[in-house]
C-alpha cells in the first residue's frame, strides 16, 4: 500500500473515531439535559410538600422544632401513596411504609446505644428494606425515606431515656401521613378512572439483589465510618439512590446527575444557612425545597439532587437539637461532599456486580436452594 493511500485509510479512521465519539457524547448529554415530562398529578407535589412540612410548622409553633423535624421524617412515608389500585391497597401501602419507618428508626436508635450493633442493624435493615420495595415493585422513592430515617437515627446524639418519644414523634408523623393520603387517594379516586388493584408473586433473583444492594450500601457506610466522617449515613443513602437503578446506563446517568447536583446543592445549603434563618424560617425553607424536589424529581433527578442536598442537611441537622454554628454547617458540607463521592462510587460498583453473571449464578442457586427449602 503505497504511503498517499495508508494516510488517507488513517484519516477516514480518524474521522470515524471522532464521529463516533461525538455521537457518544452528545447522547450523554442529551441524557444529562433532558427534562422529562411528569406523569404524576399536578397536585401531588403541593400535597406532599403540606403533608412533609406541617409538623414542623407546628414544631416551630410550640417551640419545638426538632421535634417538629422528627415528624416531619414520619411523614415522608406519604411520598409512597400509590396512584394506582382501589383505597384499601393505597392506604395499607402508606401503612406498611410508615410501620417500617417507626421501626427502623427506633431499631437506628437502639443501635446507637450499643455501638457494635450499628453496622449489622443497618445491614438487617438495609435488606429488609430493599426486599420489600422489590417483592411490590415500588416506584422511587420506595424505601429511600425509611432507609434514610434508620441512617439518621444511627448517629444522631440521642440518650436513651429520649428513643421512646422521638420514636412516637415519627410515629405521629406517619399517621398524619396517613390521614393525608387517605384523603387525596379520595380526591383522586372521585376525579378520575379507577385503575385495577395490582397483583405480585415473587420475581426471580429478588433475594440475590436485595442482598447485593444491602450488601454495598453497609459497604459504603462502614467505608464512611472507618474514615471517621462526621455524617457516614449519607455515603449510603447515595449508594441506595444510585444502586436502585435498573440499567447500568441508568446508574451511571443518576451518578452523575446526583454528583452535579450536590455539587449545587451544597453551594445552596452553604448560602441557605448563613442566613441565620428563625425556627419559622426553616420551617418556610423545608416546605419550599419539598415542593421543589417534588415538582422535579421525576422530570430531571439532577435538579431535583440540587434541594435534595440542602434539605436533608436541614432535617439531619435541625433535627438533632444540637448549635448549629457557622464552623459546624461548613464541616458538614464538606462531610456531605465526601460521603456522596463514596456512595456514588460504591454504587456504581455494586451495579457492575448486580449485572455480573459470574456472581449471579452461584447467589442463584443459593436463592433456589432456600426458595425449595423454606419456600
Amino acid at each position: 500500500m503505497s504511503a498517499s493511500k495508508r494516510e488517507v485509510t488513517r484519516a477516514s479512521w480518524l474521522t470515524a473515531l471522532f464521529a463516533r465519539l461525538k455521537s457518544l457524547i452528545d447522547g450523554e448529554l442529551n441524557h444529562l439535559l433532558t427534562v422529562n415530562r411528569s406523569k404524576r398529578p399536578w397536585h401531588m407535589p403541593i400535597i406532599a410538600a403540606i403533608a412533609i412540612s406541617f409538623p414542623v410548622f407546628v414544631g416551630a409553633y410550640f417551640d419545638a422544632l426538632p421535634s417538629g423535624i422528627k415528624a416531619s421524617l414520619g411523614a415522608m412515608v406519604i411520598l409512597n401513596t400509590p396512584l394506582v389500585g382501589k383505597l384499601p391497597y393505597r392506604l395499607v401501602t402508606v401503612m406498611a411504609w410508615g410501620f417500617a419507618m417507626s421501626l427502623c428508626f427506633a431499631l437506628g436508635l437502639i443501635a446507637q446505644q450499643i455501638p457494635i450493633l450499628k453496622l449489622p442493624i443497618f445491614t438487617l435493615m438495609s435488606f429488609g428494606i430493599v426486599i420489600f420495595g422489590r417483592y411490590y415493585r415500588q416506584p422511587p422513592p420506595a424505601g429511600l425515606f425509611v432507609l434514610m430515617a434508620g441512617a439518621i437515627a444511627l448517629f444522631i446524639p440521642l440518650p436513651l431515656e429520649d428513643i421512646m418519644p422521638a420514636t412516637g414523634l415519627v410515629m405521629l408523623g406517619s399517621g398524619f401521613a396517613l390521614v393525608m393520603s387517605l384523603l387525596y387517594s379520595l380526591f383522586l379516586l372521585a376525579t378520575r378512572p379507577a385503575t385495577p388493584t395490582p397483583t405480585y408473586r415473587y420475581e426471580p433473583d429478588t433475594i440475590t439483589e436485595s442482598i447485593i444492594v444491602a450488601g454495598f450500601v453497609s459497604l459504603a457506610l462502614l467505608i464512611a465510618i472507618t474514615l471517621q466522617l462526621s455524617n457516614p449515613y449519607w455515603a449510603a443513602v447515595s449508594c441506595f439512590l444510585i444502586i436502585q437503578g435498573i440499567h447500568l446506563r441508568t446508574m451511571w446517568i443518576k451518578q452523575i446527575h446526583r454528583l452535579l447536583g450536590t455539587l449545587l446543592g451544597v453551594g445552596l445549603a452553604s448560602w441557605m444557612l448563613s442566613w441565620g434563618l428563625s425556627i419559622w424560617g426553616v420551617a418556610l425553607a423545608i416546605l419550599g425545597m419539598m415542593l421543589c424536589i417534588e415538582t422535579l424529581v421525576d422530570r430531571h433527578y439532577g435538579l431535583a439532587v440540587i434541594f435534595i442536598t440542602p434539605l436533608t442537611i436541614f432535617i439531619a441537622e435541625y433535627g438533632s437539637g444540637l448549635p448549629f454554628t457557622e464552623q459546624a454547617y461548613q464541616e458538614v458540607i464538606l462531610a456531605r461532599l465526601f460521603d456522596t463521592i463514596i456512595g456514588c462510587l460504591v454504587g456504581l460498583s455494586g451495579g457492575v456486580v448486580i449485572h455480573s453473571t459470574n456472581l449471579r449464578v452461584p447467589m442463584r442457586r443459593m436463592e433456589n436452594w432456600l426458595l425449595a427449602r423454606f419456600g
